[in-house]
């Protein structure tokens, strides 16, 4: 993907740039948990502002749309007290309607960037309103604003014109820096663009190592090249499998969808995750990969149980049986040893490899054996491999694991990192404006 990033303009000396970041950070009571989304935009924005350009940030947080509409689903808990009387339907909308401003603003996140930048960071209190375009119009040289929740206003997942327009306001520059919310078409990730609001449209340092690392070593890989993947359910990467499968070697599966896969083979899978619809696709892409002469391994052994743990995190009694051989009244839960040493093995014999979900309930310390070696895998041939763990669920395992240093690439975006490797466009890098 040939698109022009933050390095390829020139004279940014006092030019007008409005930048898409990815704020949408975990909090608590206000408190920032994680700012890894943070730390990740700081070059883009960092650069631009050493060279004198005047910023603005923009960000969404969370899904306050869903507050504001007219159908505001109830949770059990409301559902109660108002089944009981002790209040009313309305009275619930109401509050949450006054609460999630208060929970889903970027005003802490502004803080935050405000002391990584030396004070040269504001925050304003709206999008498009007074606040807004005043303090856009006093940025100096060097300095930047951060806007309000994009999302406080219907009109950005609705690509509206007009908002694009008030968004864009004074902008003479559009950057996008925010990987995870490349694959949606909204009007802070594409519209502005697309409607020919903004004309010179450039990629942050961000994305352009999405794009450098992923995109190239999916359309270039250094082989053998394996794919691994993992997660709950089949119907959830169709694409991302029958893509993958015409471009890489060896293709590993795990995780809950692995028993789909087993079922397609004839085995039994007891009360294994099973997603019925989806064993003819499963036999499909098996006989795809046998005709092409792909590897398509699944596990060999697995790791079960006679019930899902609940809490997450309980102690739970397992035995490994052979992945032909799962009893009826148990449940698949986790790749078995014989698995986790194929799988390791595969790993160890390639120069690239990609990693997106799971190999089994990774929460539950005594269901993690299978992701860990996974992760251990990849962290063992660090320097010879290039490795890639495609956001979500993988990305936080690997963190977690403390094998973040270990690997090639851990991408920001997991819904975008999908649709990547479904090989499909994003609208949020589509737009962008192609080098020379």
């Amino acid at each position: 993907m040939n698109k022009m990033s933050v390095k390829d303009l020139k004279d940014l000396y006092g030019k007008k740039v409005l930048v898409r970041c990815d704020f949408n950070v975990p909090m608590k009571d206000g408190v920032i948990t994680d700012e890894n989304r943070i730390q990740g935009a700081l070059p883009t924005i960092k650069y631009l502002l050493e060279k004198g350009a005047k910023v603005t940030l923009c960000s969404h947080m969370g899904k306050p749309h869903s507050i504001f509409s007219a159908e505001v689903k109830l949770n059990k808990k409301d559902k109660k007290k108002v089944d009981a009387g002790e209040t009313t339907a309305d009275a619930i909308i109401a509050k949450a309607k006054a609460d999630e401003p208060k929970k889903l603003t970027l005003a802490p996140v502004a803080k935050r960037l405000n002391e990584l930048l030396g004070g040269k960071v504001v925050f304003a209190t709206d999008v498009i309103g007074t606040d807004a375009k005043s303090k856009r119009d006093g940025l100096g040289c060097g300095e930047a604003v951060l806007l309000e929740n994009l999302r406080f206003h219907w009109e950005e997942e609705k690509k509206d014109e007009n908002f694009c327009k008030e968004l864009a306001y004074d902008a003479e520059i559009y950057v996008n820096d925010a990987f995870g919310t490349a694959h949606r078409s909204h009007a802070s990730t594409a519209a502005i663009v697309e409607y020919g609001i903004v004309k010179t449209a450039v990629c942050g340092f961000l994305i352009e190592k999405e794009l450098s690392v992923m995109a190239d070593t999916l359309d270039n890989p250094r082989r053998p090249f394996v794919a691994i993947l993992g997660g709950a359910k089949v119907a959830d990467k169709l694409n991302v499998i029958n893509n993958l499968l015409e471009k890489c070697d060896t293709l590993i599966i795990g995780g809950g969808m692995a028993y789909t896969f087993l079922k397609a083979k004839g085995y039994e899978v007891g009360t294994s995750l099973l997603e019925e619809d989806k064993v003819a696709y499963c036999k499909e892409m098996m006989e795809k990969a046998a005709k092409a002469g792909k590897e398509l391994l699944l596990p060999v052994d697995t790791v079960v149980a006679d019930h899902f743990p609940d809490p997450i995190d309980e102690k739970i009694e397992v035995k490994t049986v052979p992945s032909s051989e799962i009893p009826s009244d148990l449940m698949g839960m986790d790749i078995g040893e014989k698995t986790r040493k194929l799988y390791a093995e595969k790993v160890a014999s390639a120069k690239s490899v990609i990693w997106n979900g799971p190999m089994g309930v990774f929460e539950n310390p005594t269901l993690a054996k299978g992701t860990i070696a996974v992760a251990q895998a990849l962290a063992d041939v660090y320097g010879k491999c290039t490795t890639i763990i495609g956001g979500g669920d993988s990305a936080a395992a690997i963190q977690q694991l403390g094998f973040a240093d270990k690997v090639t690439h851990i991408s920001t975006g997991g819904g975008a990192s999908l649709e990547l490797f479904e090989g499909k466009i994003l609208p949020g890098i589509d737009c962008l404006n192609e080098k020379n």
